[in-house]
């Protein structure tokens, strides 16, 4: 017999550290929902909508990190009042002080939370000390709402942006919930302008909104979850107990994950503001399709390629002085790159691996220039898709020894004779595995075909859809939601 119980639908709206709160959760159609009746609803109303939309991005940070919204408080009203001080101070020295604050609070709250314990270790392992790890908790989506934040203060420094009078408008740019936890990471002089004008939601918009949403959704929800409970982490998790041949195929099947998770999330944060009126830029675009690792980072987490790029790469000195420096810089920005995704060794090798293969295919261009042929085209593709496999080992492994496992396996365990055993013990996922690649690989001009298609349909068929997908996400779905990989990040 069904009960009331109003304690346990409040416990809903509680912080759980066991579940945070996820656009792939039921809870959060429930809460969107409501938040878009009364956005829709305080429309005109330029700062009523503001600030309702800062109290539930607040919230929402909440309902993902607990106590630790209150650093985006002390994160915006900090930042916020140095880059008007940075603005209005006429001494350069001054403006540079002011400038190191804001670097020192950023940075320095990123390498607290993220790195104390693996100072401790390599601190431990360098003196013979025994130095026990704190008990630190990573709060979501810290390095992305700490370079969002840099971005603005170096832009207010370098006179490439006005700083704002608003503390709100700032704390509404700062904590805008739909990527506030894992990117993409919007830079300030891009989505500043939009704040203040009346949010515009045109039938491209929003046709394009709930495109990006239900395949995002997809993505992430069925393919990626789907691949991952099933196979990718049996494989990492005890790489001896399988032949090469599975190993091999649990690193494509990660490569695949990951693609799908974090694109799958930046299509859903993207397609939410179009909901809302607010555009993004693109955060990905079809990486496995490039011919060159250069190439894959011009389609792979774009906003982070492109804030290295611009705030590290560029501030080393780029290209400027030198092809030796170039080396050198292009090989500092990946490592610190690698260093931002976490604090271990694996990062840094991985981030290592991508900054010397970057040097290389300059050296390389510079001694033989001119367009590569269709055979070299091809050849490209193939060894830069398997470079970024081979490095997502590092990436996705937990520890060095497990590294050393899967490439052992791979190298001296193959046993291609499994191959029919594994066809039918793992068909489920092979079929996922070919879907999403295959989806992957599939001509952009379709994938725009098919975002019209979904515009052009009536409102009741967009709901439709997304109660499809979602219905599918249940069919496939674990008993728990999964949280997205760079949550953790």
């Amino acid at each position: 017999m069904f009960s009331f119980d109003p304690a346990s639908i409040l416990d809903q709206f509680v912080y759980h550290p066991e579940a945070p709160l996820l656009f792939n959760s039921g809870f959060f159609a429930f809460l969107f929902l409501g938040f878009m009746g009364v956005y829709y609803l305080s429309f005109r109303q330029t700062q009523l909508r503001i600030a309702w939309v800062t109290l539930f991005s607040l919230y929402f940070y909440y309902k993902c990190a607990g106590i630790y919204w209150v650093l985006h408080i002390v994160l915006v009203v900090v930042d916020f009042y140095l880059a008007r001080w940075i603005e209005q101070s006429e001494s350069q020295a001054r403006k540079k002080f002011l400038l190191l604050g804001s670097l020192v609070l950023n940075l320095g709250m990123l390498a607290y939370f993220k790195y104390t314990n693996y100072f401790v270790e390599l601190w431990n392992a360098a003196a013979g000390g025994h130095l026990g790890p704190f008990d630190i908790f990573l709060p979501a989506g810290i390095s992305f709402f700490t370079f969002q934040s840099l971005s603005y203060t170096i832009d207010v420094y370098r006179g490439q942006l006005k700083a704002l009078d608003s503390i709100l408008d700032y704390a509404f740019f700062v904590t805008f919930f739909p990527q506030m936890v894992a990117g993409p990471i919007v830079r300030a002089a891009d989505f500043l302008p939009q704040i203040k004008r009346l949010p515009v939601i045109s039938r491209e918009d929003f046709g394009r909104g709930v495109f990006l949403f239900a395949t995002g959704l997809f993505k992430k929800a069925v393919i990626s979850d789907y691949i991952s409970l099933n196979f990718v982490d049996r494989i990492f998790d005890s790489p001896t107990q399988y032949t090469g041949l599975e190993n091999l195929f649990g690193v494509y099947g990660y490569a695949l994950q990951i693609y799908c998770d974090f694109s799958g999330y930046s299509d859903m944060a993207i397609g939410i503001a179009l909901l809302m009126g607010f555009h993004f830029p693109i955060n990905f675009n079809s990486p496995y399709q490039s011919l060159s690792v250069t190439e894959f980072w011009r389609r792979w987490h774009i906003s982070l390629s492109t804030w290295l790029r611009d705030y590290l790469y560029i501030s080393l000195g780029g290209n400027r002085q030198g092809k030796w420096r170039t080396y050198f810089n292009l090989l500092v920005t990946m490592l610190l790159g690698g260093l931002w995704h976490g604090a271990a060794t694996r990062f840094i090798i991985w981030g290592a691996l991508h900054g010397l293969a970057l040097a290389l295919e300059r050296w390389w261009k510079e001694w033989f220039p001119g367009q590569p042929g269709l055979v070299q085209r091809a050849l490209g593709g193939l060894l830069t898709f398997h470079f970024v496999c081979f490095c997502w080992i590092f990436f996705r492994a937990p520890d060095m020894a497990t590294v050393q496992a899967i490439l052992g396996q791979i190298a001296y365990a193959f046993n291609p004779q499994v191959w029919p055993e594994f066809l039918s013990g793992y068909s489920g996922v092979l079929i996922w595995m070919c879907l999403g690649y295959g989806l992957h690989l599939l001509p952009q001009a379709w994938e725009q075909r098919a975002e019209k298609g979904v515009t052009a349909l009536p409102l009741l068929a967009k709901a439709l859809l997304i109660v499809l997908v979602a219905a599918l996400v249940m069919q496939v779905k674990s008993a728990e939601v999964q949280p997205f990989i760079y949550f953790q990040f």
